[in-house]
């Protein structure tokens, strides 16, 4: 199974390998390689007060040292950024000499803040948040590296930075690099891959996946990758990096040889320099120098993070929370519409803490079973029920509702370009409906996978299988057909087999078919539900309801994975906690509202079944706010002790209240550093003036 995560390039990668990006707007000079190496710009805060006796960084003068900004590298992030401003230049919105400005300003920044992180970390070390210790950084071994022979500046400067770096950072910041890499050499082959011979026939209408699948891990890394030139006969021995489909040795040469090309063409290669091996080149060099400061700038931000989360007290928060709940509840009471409003907007980082005294407000999930195209025409095209003056089908409905069939929707998983299945085995326990050739899940680097390559998908418990067959050689999916009450008995069963035996249960309703109108000639909307369950979580946390592992989450994300199998629902998918569902006229069809609010009223793991003119509806209650927590008008519970336990509503509310006091002191910080030393620089723009007074 691949799958392609692109990455924004170090510095330039991604605009030299877009083939032709300045073919005929007579941006590209032919300056030689000597004018491309002059100095535009230099910064050493080692000569600020700070750095003077009795200065916060006395002594450690010789970790800085003067840096040196090339037209080289201007040049570079000119290259690098220039999608996102030529417009601009275009519409006369702003000069070359405005934008060069900006760049030449934004490198002496950047250089400022990395010559201070040196500073700061030899001095207080590296922390990060929930860490007991800071990671220290000795002035003496330093000095040392300083005091060695290079065989380039760059060279130089890697080391030197690395010097920061755990192994396990400069390991994941080369294979990023060299990702980017391949990533954009890959874009360059698609146009040398011969794809007349590829007869493969995908889905074109892929079922909706889970949000999350193929997003990989920011902390993976492996050390066996490596760029794919092609070079050799194959492209062995690269690590996990996986060939384009069609991929030939020639087409990789081709698409190098076009990359090679940019790089002469926007002086960026040397004469001389070994093509053969991409990363002894000069500007692999300079893009690897990069992302080690891009991963030292991140290493001081964490710092600074961490140092201001720790200010961060449990009377702060328990305040927050409080003072939110108070206003919540305020609020709510005299405006409905602003919960409404507010409940709609539920994230992992906006919380409704409570609801008006009437407490039958919550989420559902809905799957719809539909009518087939011939059943809906046949319901249309039917008489109203005998004697039944408001023009109902009830009785009609009802009989076309015994033959609606569902299926395993998911066939499009194996046969579109991904297959994202693979063979369940017996150490999972999935769930196989008593049918031993069930043996399809899909997903398994996502759920699975022990490699950490891609991020784990939340809330999609991944252990149902295909209700189906699978002829992988032929590519034909063949999935069993069910009728509502074997939906019913596949949903219970699912969940007493994740939960235990016992844990969901519900029975037929007595009241279902009969009597569609109550005496005063209403709809009796009772007569429409056909069923009605629960599942037994002795007291239903809402606090742990995102928590991985937790009963609470176990059953919602079952339910999800059922959702993702069966739903036909298209508004359905992928929301947070389902439909938001309040207590009184909703915009929902009449049948639907009903079964829905009485869910909600049943409380969280309360499920229920009735009609509408689309099919069958089967709703999980999600949440509600029926299940607060004793003695309060809140389902929730903040505790300061659980604001890393992953998953909790207190982590995530922990989460959602530090960028308020994180991100204002972080940015203050890194404002107060670029200002007290902007006077430590000094910029050459005459030597950039060619390139800034184009046009």
């Amino acid at each position: 199974m691949k799958k392609r995560t692109k990455a924004a390039a170090a510095v330039s990668i991604a605009l030299v390998l877009a083939c032709g990006a300045f073919a005929g707007c007579d941006l590209i000079t032919t300056d030689a390689s000597r004018d491309m190496q002059q100095i535009i710009a230099e910064v050493d805060i080692s000569s600020s007060a700070d750095f003077a006796k009795d200065g916060e960084f006395d002594g450690f003068q010789s970790a800085v040292g003067k840096a040196e900004i090339s037209k080289r590298d201007l040049i570079a992030s000119f290259i690098a950024n220039y999608s996102s401003f030529s417009s601009y230049v275009q519409s006369g919105s702003a000069t070359m000499k405005s934008i060069f400005d900006t760049l030449s300003n934004s490198l002496v920044e950047r250089q400022i803040y990395l010559q201070y992180a040196k500073a700061y970390l030899l001095k207080y070390g590296a922390w990060k948040e929930e860490s007991a210790e800071r990671e220290t950084f000795s002035l003496s071994e330093y000095e040392k590296l300083l005091q060695q022979e290079y065989k380039s500046d760059v060279e130089r400067d890697v080391v030197l930075l690395g010097f920061f770096l755990t192994q396990e950072e400069r390991d994941r910041t080369d294979y990023n690099l060299r990702v980017m890499f391949n990533g954009a050499i890959d874009d360059a082959e698609e146009e040398f891959i011969d794809k007349t011979d590829d007869e493969t026939e995908y889905e074109s209408d892929v079922r909706t996946l889970p949000t999350g699948v193929g997003t990989e891990n920011s902390d993976y890394y492996d050390t066996a990758y490596r760029i794919y030139t092609g070079a050799g006969d194959n492209a062995t021995n690269y690590g996990s990096y996986e060939r384009l489909k069609n991929s030939t040795v020639t087409s990789r040469r081709q698409a190098y040889d076009k990359f090679l090309s940019n790089l002469r063409r926007n002086n960026l290669l040397l004469a001389g320099e070994n093509t053969n091996d991409i990363e002894t080149l000069s500007y692999f060099q300079i893009e690897r120098k990069s992302a080690y400061e891009d991963s030292l700038v991140r290493k001081l931000s964490d710092t600074f993070t961490a140092e201001a989360v720790a200010k961060i007290t449990e009377e702060w928060c328990n305040e927050q929370f409080a003072n939110a709940l108070r206003n919540q509840t305020d609020n709510f009471k005299n405006n409905p519409s602003a919960l409404k409003t507010a409940l709609d907007g539920v994230s992992d980082t906006s919380f409704v803490l409570t609801s008006p005294d009437n407490l039958n407000y919550g989420f559902v999930y809905n799957i719809l079973l539909p009518f087939s195209a011939k059943q809906e025409e046949e319901l249309a095209d039917a008489d109203q029920d005998y004697a039944d003056g408001k023009g109902n089908k009830f009785e009609t409905r009802a009989r076309l509702l015994s033959n609606v069939t569902a299926t395993d929707l998911r066939g499009s998983w194996f046969t579109g370009e991904t297959d994202h299945s693979f063979t369940a085995q017996s150490e999972l326990n999935a769930y196989t409906g008593g049918n031993a050739n069930r043996t399809l899940l899909f997903f398994e680097d996502e759920l699975q996978g022990e490699n950490g390559k891609y991020e784990r998908i939340n809330n999609y418990l991944g252990k149902y299988t295909y209700n189906g067959t699978y002829d992988e050689e032929n590519r034909v999916y063949e999935p069993n057909v069910i009728k509502i009450d074997d939906f019913i008995a596949e949903m219970q069963g699912y969940l007493n087999h994740v939960l235990g035996a016992g844990s969901a249960s519900g029975e037929r309703t007595e009241s279902y078919g009969k009597n569609y109108y109550n005496a005063d000639g209403t709809v009796n909307y009772e007569s429409f539900l056909y069923f009605k369950g629960k599942v037994n979580f002795d007291k239903f946390n809402a606090n742990e309801i995102f928590k991985s592992g937790s009963r609470e989450n176990l059953a919602m994300s079952a339910i999800n994975e059922l959702l993702f199998a069966y739903n036909t629902d298209p508004g359905g998918f992928n929301k947070y906690l389902g439909y938001a569902v309040v207590a009184d006229k909703t915009d929902f069809v009449s049948e639907f509202e009903y079964a829905a609010q009485l869910a909600v009223k049943g409380g969280a793991g309360t499920y229920t079944v009735a009609p509408s003119d689309y099919g069958w509806h089967i709703m999980y209650c999600t949440f509600s706010y029926v299940d607060c927590v004793e003695g309060t008008a809140s389902p929730y519970k903040f505790e300061y002790s659980q604001r890393y336990e992953e998953g909790t509503f207190s982590n995530l509310y922990f989460e959602s209240l530090k960028p308020e006091a994180v991100n204002t002191d972080a940015t203050n910080r890194r404002t107060k550093i670029i200002s007290s030393f902007k006077d430590c620089s000094t910029v050459y723009e005459e030597r950039y003036s060619d390139w800034s007074n184009i046009g």
